[in-house]
């Protein structure tokens, strides 16, 4: 998996590429807990997306969490093969998917 942070003023993105997965989501995790001070729009793009296991889910959860307790997340470009997947677990009623 690799992530590119780019962030202009209280907006970061993190666009992901690969899997993510219980092997790659410790590192979604350590890009995220305890970095995301000042930042108060966060959005994921999700273009590259390739995989998506249920330890990726838990990652993008704990960073809506912390979103929502200093602004808001919103995930971008989700492919059309996880958007199913997401309204399942139901993260397209918690999470803004655009």
């Amino acid at each position: 998996m690799e992530i590119v942070k780019t962030r202009k003023d209280v907006t970061m993105t993190l666009a992901i590429e690969g899997r993510l997965d219980s092997l790659t989501s410790p590192q979604l995790e350590a890009e995220i807990v305890g970095k995301l001070d000042g930042v108060a729009h966060l959005i994921f793009d999700l273009s590259k997306l390739e995989f998506i296991s249920s330890s990726g889910l838990r990652a993008l959860l704990l960073t809506q969490k912390i979103m929502d307790k200093q602004g808001s997340m919103t995930i971008r470009n989700l492919p059309q093969e996880f958007r199913e997947y997401f309204d399942e677990v139901g993260f397209s009623r918690v999470m803004r998917i655009e």
